[in-house]
């Protein structure tokens, strides 16, 4: 089964040394060759099928350049390498992308708004049926992960805070057996982990991000230096993302051949990919993601994730508010520093796509 192992959404574990750059980017020299880094995760698989299938060089061919997608088998490896200059875009969440590139001083716009966890990740409770039962107990968990995020806001919504459980940090890896030892109580993570563990008489998903949508965002990153001077790079990309979905989203013999590759390629099958596909709300309409992107949701929701990372030290060291950081949004609004900005949303590309002019 596909496990989330090697793309461990963790934000303070890949902490980078933070030089914080002010203002806009110096403008960077075009090129012609550029990388896109991935990891093994179901939202994240179109980009190799793509590749084998000759769709990114077609794209590329369409622009005169050429895209090499990388795989990086750790998650917290691609992001350390993105963050130090290896590659000029990668697939990352919306959180990570905070906590690492940009606490690192690393200017980086998201071109593609790809899809948010819809039920992939759980608060999981034995023998007790309600969320606030969890008050009291030990709970199991990859600390400053998104299932520490998952955790925090289901805290929030039911008027609980962290002072009223006690955190276990426990690898992923060991999750599943943890929970069948008598000891363990309650546990956050993520599938496969979760469905393994539903199937026990005794669990109870009593929260999941289905209940927190478009919270923990899964996106496509690019160097803003690189960006500004290379845009036709942004244009090929989501020109190759959205040819993609279209195909392995439709209700033909292709999209199940493509899904079954694709579960294949992330060491699954089609049942176990297509199972995934279920809790995984993909934007497979550009339009949509691009309104997503410029909508207040979004907003609200990198404010949410920033306060979160401010309230654990995770925002780099020194960091007196949840404001050392600028967020930039469609339209200007900025989260944060507007002389610090490192991380910028993007829904042109996007826009280009849903109008058919890439």
């Amino acid at each position: 089964m596909l496990t989330r192992k090697d793309f461990l959404k963790s934000g303070v574990a890949l902490t980078a040394a933070a030089t914080m750059a002010g203002g806009t980017p110096a403008r960077a020299a075009a090129k012609k060759k550029f990388t896109l880094a991935w990891t093994i995760y179901v939202g994240w698989m179109p980009w190799p099928w793509a590749a084998e299938k000759g769709i990114v060089k077609k794209w590329a061919d369409k622009y005169g350049i050429e895209i090499d997608v990388v795989e990086v088998n750790d998650y917290s490896t691609s992001i350390n390498q993105y963050t130090s200059g290896m590659f000029d875009a990668l697939t990352i969440t919306n959180m990570d992308t905070l906590a690492v590139p940009a606490v690192g001083g690393v200017d980086s716009t998201s071109i593609i708004t790809g899809d948010y966890s819809n039920g992939n990740d759980a608060v999981i409770l034995k023998n007790k049926t309600k969320f606030e039962d969890i008050k009291g107990q030990n709970v199991n968990i990859v600390q400053y992960s998104v299932s520490q995020y998952l955790l925090d806001r289901g805290l929030q919504m039911h008027g609980l805070t962290e002072r009223d459980i006690k955190i276990v940090n426990t690898s992923d890896a060991d999750m599943a057996a943890a929970y069948l030892t008598s000891d363990v109580t309650a546990v956050v993570t993520w599938n496969p982990i979760v469905e393994q563990i539903d199937a026990y008489p005794t669990a109870h998903n009593v929260f999941n991000s289905s209940q927190i949508p478009g919270e923990i965002l899964d996106l496509v990153i690019v160097n803003t230096k690189t960006l500004e001077a290379n845009p036709e790079f942004a244009k090929a990309l989501c020109g190759i993302w959205y040819e993609t979905l279209g195909i392995m989203l439709a209700d033909t013999p292709d999209a199940k051949a493509a899904q079954t590759e694709m579960g294949k390629l992330s060491g699954t099958d089609y049942a176990g990919f297509a199972s995934q596909l279920k809790t995984t709300h993909l934007f497979s309409d550009p339009a949509v993601a691009a309104e997503f992107t410029k909508g207040s949701q979004l907003i609200a929701t990198m404010d949410h994730v920033r306060q979160f990372l401010f309230a654990w030290g995770m925002l780099g060291q020194g960091a007196t508010s949840p404001d050392v950081v600028g967020i930039e949004f469609p339209g200007g609004h900025v989260l944060g520093d507007p002389k610090n900005v490192q991380f910028r949303f993007n829904a042109d590309y996007m826009a280009m796509a849903a109008a058919k002019t890439l």
